[in-house]
């Protein structure tokens, strides 16, 4: 990372938004972001271990306070997940879970300074290192992408090849407007999934720029040094609500989305 001195407020906050980039092949063709393929596996695995380390021991007596906040959590997904989703797959608890779970762990990064990151990596070389992953289109987009092949697979699962094609063609107008239903469904079906990508990413990536202002003006001067600390305690109270709330949403949108994917028009 650059010395403090030679950074602008400008070049420091475009500093911490640029991710550790790594070209697979020749040339920039496929350029893998990472930072954000490391966080997000990381957060993965964490969330794997807290969770069984929570459940490992579970026992039908008075359980400990790991496994009741655990089981607590669990069940909250479930019941929404059973609420709102109408088919018989049991596929989608355990998608609901995973959701939620993961872009919680993934969102709450946020709240560690980027410099915590970038100061220590520097150090081994390292220049850049944008933390959250949900910061990153391509990692929300991915998630997206994901739940979209899992509507085709509802869908066909449920309708068959030859049911879920004959809705996507005579649906919602009838047959004799083929060429409208089929643009209709076409737009629906793919504004799904970039619909949610892009809430996501703009709700994180909105909420990182702040910080990063906030952390600039902490840098200004001493009277700035105490309006950081105070704007970026409420920031920080307000992305309390802000980041289970994203997580919620995406997850809750998914199983919308994988219920009505099953339901015929």
């Amino acid at each position: 990372m650059a010395a403090a001195a030679d950074l602008t407020p400008t070049s420091y906050i475009q500093h911490h938004l640029q991710n550790l980039t790594a070209s697979v092949g020749e040339g920039s063709f496929m350029t893998l972001h990472v930072d954000t393929l490391v966080s997000s596996l990381a957060m993965g695995l964490l969330i794997t271990f807290l969770f069984w380390a929570g459940t490992r021991r579970a026992t039908a007596g008075v359980p400990g306070k790991w496994q009741a906040f655990v089981e607590i959590m669990l069940e909250f997904v479930d019941r929404q997940a059973r609420d709102t989703y109408h088919g018989s797959s049991k596929l989608v608890t355990p998608i609901a879970i995973t959701l939620f779970f993961w872009i919680l762990m993934m969102n709450m990064l946020k709240f560690i300074p980027a410099d915590f990151f970038a100061i220590p990596l520097s150090w081994i070389g390292v220049e850049y290192w944008k933390p959250v992953p949900t910061a990153d289109v391509n990692a929300t987009l991915g998630l997206s992408i994901s739940v979209f092949f899992l509507m085709l697979f509802f869908a066909l699962r449920s309708k068959g090849l030859g049911g879920f094609t004959k809705e996507f063609l005579t649906a919602p107008f009838g047959k004799w407007m083929m060429p409208f239903n089929l643009i209709l469904n076409i737009v629906e079906w793919l504004s799904k999934p970039i619909s949610l990508a892009m809430r996501l990413f703009g709700n994180m990536f909105g909420g990182e720029i702040v910080f990063l202002l906030i952390w600039v003006l902490g840098g200004a001067s001493l009277l700035g040094l105490i309006g950081g600390a105070l704007f970026g305690f409420g920031w920080m109270i307000f992305h309390i609500l802000v980041i289970p709330l994203q997580a919620f949403i995406f997850m809750m949108l998914s199983i919308v989305y994988l219920s009505l994917s099953e339901d015929s028009h």
